[in-house]
């Protein structure tokens, strides 16, 4: 095969390949917010406390995150296709099992299964891409990985509202089979073969790394959560699992930077990388600012102008519209002009919109909150696309696994912390029926993307061009679907 031939069957069979992996990376980022919508229809059908269906979110949640660090390992020891296959597997026949739930406990037993299979795909999913693409198009491929990140949860929030009002609630777990099937036909089709590996060569997994880690993140993860639930950082049934997953944490510090045979789940020296370091940093703060006002706005549009659910999740659309838009582009000017300028352009325009945001009221017209969370939107795909890209064209190909682990994980505890504190503010401006409390919690997510905008000072500049490791994969596989 020729040079020219490669490059015109690597391009098509890349975008096959991209827009699969998305499909199935969508079910679990829609599946987070879809859920939340239904809270009170699972409460009434269940007979149960919401504190209850709460768990529902939260299992979820802990399970995906006890998962990924053990996901860093098995990419490396079963091969990225079986891998991907095995989490598309599980995440649907935990779909299947929660639509047929017949009580409330094995709707929580089922949702762990299906965080489970989640904590499997979502990393897979930036690990994939990042491979397939090479550090030269990472942020073209990562911009479209934020379509699905920014635009996920907002479609979650509509299609709940739309399942509630015509649908059984069950259907909100049943839509990700259709959807699974055609991602995992994709997957058998399009993803390269894993090359057999050396048996000596293998990693052993860190029993211990995965047992601290794991469970210490999901700890800060709950903690994140009671305090939205109690609108409180200062009682038990928070501080106690904050200051055993600090603990716990701490603990794995220590042992991931002593010097052994066995690597750990994430490495922490990864962080004396000023690039890396920021870049995770950034992420995290996108996710705080990002959930923060995924949380408030419906809320406001529910309790300031009365709004139903699937009417608050259509007055969002313009916001995931918006980002769906920018995210692709931002990526595309990454790759040719660096994620330095864009990212600082990017925090400045989220800047604008977050300051249009703290002056909404129950007299504001629909037009002022829906055009600043626009411009928020549009401003913060100028930052993700262009920081994943980042990350990923300056890590070798050996540390990918653990740099979409660690990514993954602060974006987490970023979106934990941010509904957190917002839920905070809320509860001590009196709840949220008043603008006071609003404007507070936005003047929050101004705090945050100006931390953002001050990192961004740290992301490398104008990248070199450099090939793609997995492109002779791709054009063989290319060559097989042809």
């Amino acid at each position: 095969m020729t040079t020219a031939a490669s490059d015109d069957r690597l391009e098509p069979a890349l975008k096959r390949l991209i827009g699969m992996i998305l499909l199935g990376g969508t079910m679990g980022i829609i599946d987070g917010t879809v859920v939340a919508v239904g809270v009170r229809t699972l409460a009434q059908h269940f007979h149960t406390s919401l504190s209850t269906i709460g768990w529902v979110s939260t299992g979820y949640l802990l399970a995906l995150t006890v998962a990924i660090p053990v996901t860093t390992w098995a990419v490396g020891r079963f091969g990225t296709k079986r891998l991907w296959t095995f989490g598309l597997v599980v995440f649907m026949a935990a779909s299947l099992a929660a639509g047929l739930a017949w009580n409330i406990e094995s709707l929580l037993v089922f949702r762990v299964v299906q965080g489970l299979g989640a904590g499997i795909l979502d990393p897979l999913l930036l690990m994939i891409l990042a491979q397939a693409a090479g550090p030269s198009r990472a942020g073209r491929v990562m911009g479209l990985m934020g379509i699905v990140l920014s635009s996920g949860p907002v479609l979650g929030l509509i299609f709940g509202g739309v399942v509630l009002d015509a649908l059984d609630w069950r259907w909100i777990f049943f839509i990700n089979l259709p959807l699974g099937a055609v991602a995992l036909a994709g997957a058998r089709r399009l993803l390269p073969a894993d090359a057999p590996g050396d048996p000596a060569a293998r990693v052993r997994l860190d029993l211990l790394g995965v047992a601290l880690l794991g469970p210490g993140v999901a700890l800060l993860v709950l903690a994140m959560s009671r305090a939205a639930d109690h609108g409180a950082f200062g009682v038990r049934q928070v501080w106690l699992p904050l200051v055993a997953g600090v603990t716990v944490l701490l603990g794995y510090a220590a042992h991931s930077l002593r010097v052994r045979s066995t690597p750990p789940p994430i490495d922490l020296r990864l962080f004396t990388r000023p690039s890396f370091s920021a870049a995770v940093a950034i992420m995290a703060l996108i996710g705080m600012s990002t959930f923060a006002n995924l949380f408030i706005l419906p809320l406001y549009y529910q309790q300031l102008h009365g709004r139903g659910a699937l009417g608050a999740g259509l007055l969002l659309a313009p916001y995931g519209i918006g980002c769906a838009a920018a995210m692709p582009l931002a990526g595309r000017l990454s790759d040719r002009l660096g994620p330095r300028s864009l990212a600082r352009w990017g925090a400045g325009t989220a800047l604008v919109g977050v300051a249009v945001l703290t002056r909404i009221g129950d007299g504001t017209s629909d037009v002022r909150p829906v055009l600043g969370a626009v411009v928020f939107g549009v401003g913060l795909s100028f930052v993700g696309a262009p920081t994943m890209g980042s990350l990923y064209r300056t890590l070798p190909p050996h540390l990918v696994p653990q740099g979409s682990s660690a990514l993954y994980i602060l974006n987490q505890i970023g979106a934990a912390v941010g509904i957190a504190v917002i839920t905070l503010i809320l509860q001590m401006q009196g709840g949220a029926s008043t603008a006071t409390g609003f404007h507070d919690a936005y003047w929050f997510v101004f705090g945050t993307v100006v931390l953002v905008l001050a990192a961004s000072f740290l992301l490398p500049g104008r990248p070199e061009p450099v090939p793609s490791p997995l492109a002779p994969a791709f054009e063989e596989t290319a060559d097989k679907v042809h």
